[in-house]
């Protein structure tokens, strides 16, 4: 059981060498999770005598006013009898007090290193060992005294600062009380009893410590407090007398005292009775045997508590990353390493195994056939702009068979219209694919942290998406214009192999069709391609040259609106083949030159630029958030706390 309250007492000290004394903080408290013992009274109520008296030696600092001004974790170690006593203090390590006299002189010095030589107070506790075969194994946590009113030298608001540290100690569910009070004055205002009250109101973790009780007037007695009849608690009280003050400054030796003690409670009539549970040293093994106890109840519980934090901490801190490098080998190397990172979420954006990369297939199953479904070309095979684009593309001399520069221009002013569909893909590409860009910055924790790399990368990916849309914009582009300006011959071909051979005629001066149909009617042979005339057209166009009219087909008529309709009936049809197949080839153009490009090189200019940096730049990319600096910190010391405590509790053993 003795090893309980030693490993406790190491806890402790790692809790306070590392700065977790149970503060509020947004960080987990090991020191909250472990039992304590808060010795709490007002001014003047005999507190530092019962410490004194428990460990049997003068140690504390004395005189009016606030003394205790700081909290002081005091650990009792009990040795071997015979063995020397020491002090040891945690903020001097390997210093060994063997005069209890400089022990004060540095409570004092070391409270004043904190607080100035002012009378101000502060919550961060000195923390005090004493060696001894003369004391029990036991921790105790001496609070500043509760007062009412400001001294000189003090702020008014001392006296509710002095209340808001004892009850940051006392209302932990883990802390057991030691409620100090005078017998010589009423209990009801005790200050001490007032607090506990409050913050344990059924006294589950409350002893009462009753002082002063041979300095009460004559004919009154501490029988009923003693005897729990005047406020009970869980636990009886507990009476003590303490040195007088001229037995302090006649250095009394204490363990004179403890025999004047004793020999008080055992003959006084009043108390005889209550003699076995009186005094200092019953209330020093009392308070320990209660201590092992609790802390055995409470072993299972911060033991799971221990183990889960450190998982806790170490997954935090693996989220925060390692601390930044020193050297330009080392930065280099780090900055490339969370880039890395970032690359490989942003391929996984694009690969479907994150979400996002799927809104480029919506572009080209859904977003560019609309567009080019909704393309018009009615203005451009208007019949009046037919007639108009042939008549300029013949020039002074009309065609001879067909409008060939006519078509061309009317077939390069209408797919030069696929242009605007086929650019508004490749914009739209480019705004998912930076869009990718800033969810996988933030998806990137690594590269959070550091928000002027984080602001590099995005400027450097952002930069080559721009290159790659201004690659497939020339490209794709490329592939419309192409379609513009090499039509596919075989197309009007096959129009007419279709048996559309009546647009050819159209196309022939009128003298040389009148001789052809003159040449059929004398018996003689007619031009091999009038012999593909469906006969019934044939027979027409005899009878209407016999009639000596015009052809009931204007075949002699270049710029008949039949004839100019024809015309804008190939050129859509034309079109619209060029249109089903740009439909699938934009997408490749755009895939290759965008997508593909964006997965294999978004950022090798910036390493390329990386490799040129100087110290000063490199770290600059480096400067992480003083907050997270100061976070990580944190938690590196609050890790190192909990590993150091399960250490501990490896090496000791305790049974249910």
């Amino acid at each position: 059981m003795e090893n309980l309250i030693s490993l406790v007492n190491k806890i402790q000290r790692a809790c306070t060498a590392l700065g977790d004394q149970g503060e509020a903080s947004a960080l987990s408290s090991l020191w909250d999770a472990l039992p304590s013992i808060a010795v709490v009274g007002g001014q003047s109520s005999g507190k530092s005598s019962v410490l004194e008296s428990i460990v049997g030696k003068d140690f504390l600092p004395r005189g009016s006013g606030i003394v205790t001004r700081r909290p002081l974790v005091l650990q009792l170690h009990k040795i071997d009898r015979g063995s020397s006593e020491y002090a040891e203090f945690l903020h001097l390590p390997r210093k060994r007090f063997i005069y209890f006299a400089l022990v004060r002189k540095e409570i004092a010095d070391e409270t004043d290193r904190e607080t100035g030589r002012t009378k101000m107070i502060s919550s961060i506790p000195i923390h005090l060992s004493i060696y001894s075969p003369n004391v029990a194994n036991l921790t105790l946590v001496d609070l500043p005294g509760l007062t009412k009113v400001a001294v000189e030298g003090q702020p008014d608001s001392i006296v509710q600062d002095i209340e808001n540290m004892v009850r940051s100690y006392i209302e932990k569910p883990n802390c057991i009380i030691l409620a100090i009070s005078p017998a010589n004055q009423d209990l009801a205002t005790s200050d001490a009893i007032k607090i506990s009250r409050e913050v344990d109101p059924t006294g589950e973790r409350t002893i009462g410590v009753l002082t002063k009780i041979d300095l009460m007037d004559k004919g009154t007695d501490a029988v009923e407090i003693l005897e729990g009849k005047s406020y009970r608690l869980k636990f009886p009280w507990v009476g003590v007398v303490n040195r007088s003050q001229a037995d302090i400054n006649k250095n009394v030796d204490m363990i004179a005292a403890r025999r004047r003690e004793r020999e008080y409670f055992s003959g006084t009539p009043e108390y005889k009775h209550l003699a076995h549970r009186m005094g200092s040293e019953y209330l020093a093994k009392m308070l320990s045997q209660h201590l092992e106890t609790v802390i055995k109840t409470k072993i299972p519980g911060i033991w799971s508590l221990i183990n889960e934090t450190i998982i806790e901490l170490e997954t935090e801190l693996s989220h925060l990353g390692k601390p930044t490098a020193t050297d330009d080998v080392g930065k280099l190397y780090a900055i490339m390493d969370i880039c890395r990172l970032f690359d490989e979420v942003y391929k996984e954006h694009l690969d479907g195994v994150r979400p996002g990369g799927e809104k480029i297939c919506y572009v080209f199953d859904k977003q560019l056939p609309d567009d080019l479904k909704k393309l018009q070309f009615d203005k451009q095979l208007s019949v009046e702009n037919i007639r108009k684009v042939i008549t300029e593309a013949d020039g002074y001399l009309p065609h001879l068979i067909a409008p060939e520069q006519g078509y061309r221009r009317l077939i390069e002013s209408s797919v030069i219209s696929i242009r605007g569909p086929a650019e508004a893909a490749v914009n739209a590409v480019h705004v998912l694919l930076k869009d990718l860009v800033y969810k996988a910055v933030s998806e990137t924790p690594e590269l959070r942290l550091y928000p002027g790399l984080e602001a590099e990368v995005k400027n450097a990916a952002c930069a080559s998406l721009e290159r790659m849309r201004a690659e497939s914009k020339k490209a794709t582009l490329q592939l419309v214009d192409m379609e513009s300006y090499y039509p596919t011959v075989d197309f009007f071909r096959q129009l007419d192999k279709g048996g559309n051979l009546v647009d050819f005629f159209h196309q022939l001066p009128q003298d040389v069709f009148r001789q052809l149909l003159q040449d059929v009617g004398k018996g003689g042979n007619p031009v091999d391609f009038l012999r593909q005339l469906p006969p019934a057209v044939f027979r027409q166009l005899l009878q209407d040259v016999d009639k000596g009219g015009n052809p009931s087909h204007p075949l002699s008529d270049r710029y008949n609106e039949s004839y100019l309709k024809r015309i804008g009936s190939n050129v859509l049809g034309y079109v619209n083949m060029v249109r089903a197949s740009l439909r699938n080839s934009i997408p490749k153009s755009v895939v290759y030159c965008q997508v593909r490009e964006a997965k294999r090189s978004l950022l090798v200019r910036f390493f390329t630029d990386l490799g040129k940096m100087q110290t000063k730049q490199l770290s600059s990319l480096l400067d992480e958030d003083p907050a997270v600096v100061e976070r990580r910190t944190a938690l590196a010391k609050r890790l190192e706390l909990y590993r150091s405590a399960q250490a501990e509790m490896d090496t000791v053993a305790w049974s249910e």
